[in-house]
């Protein structure tokens, strides 16, 4: 039996085209009013009140490799690979970590990936908002040991690609 969110979800993925057209031509971190999915927003912990933010993060694909100068024919020299331990989603949630300081990253998602692009939303939640401080449901983040978890691999993406999961 289809909900509201399945329908919501679907009305996404029918003006996904369109919308990315737009969202190319944003900036890598884009703040915005809603989550494009609310219902997935929702199940990681998303609410619509004060101290939450919502943040779009446009990340390029591929490119994560790192070529070394090719001296000699030594087929050890050939190094044009470098795997990174990061995943892309805890890579975008460390950028939306930087260009907001003052608040603490909730989790994430993502939402679309074309040729180009990966597109993550990423829920933040001010640490500081009385608010945020009164419900016992996420007053866990106010904590001072919970300062800067997407840089620190705290985040549900960042316990995936430590293998901690």
């Amino acid at each position: 039996m289809p909900n509201a969110y399945d329908y919501i979800k679907e009305s996404l993925r029918n003006n996904l085209k369109s919308k990315m057209i737009g969202w190319r031509k944003e900036e890598s971190v884009t703040r915005i009013d809603k989550p494009s999915d609310i219902g997935r927003a929702r199940v990681l912990g998303y609410k619509d009140k004060k101290g939450y933010i919502v943040v779009r993060v446009k990340l390029n694909r591929g490119g994560r490799k790192r070529h070394r100068v090719n001296r000699n024919r030594r087929s050890k020299r050939q190094h044009s690979s470098k795997i990174l331990k990061m995943n892309y989603r805890w890579v975008a949630e460390g950028r939306a970590q930087r260009k907001y300081p003052t608040l603490e990253v909730l989790n994430s998602y993502q939402v679309a990936k074309d040729g180009i692009h990966y597109f993550f939303e990423v829920i933040l939640v001010d640490p500081n908002q009385p608010i945020i401080k009164a419900d016992k449901t996420v007053n866990w983040i106010c904590s001072v040991k919970n300062k800067n978890r997407a840089l620190r691999g705290l985040t549900s993406a960042g316990k995936k690609s430590r293998g901690l999961r």
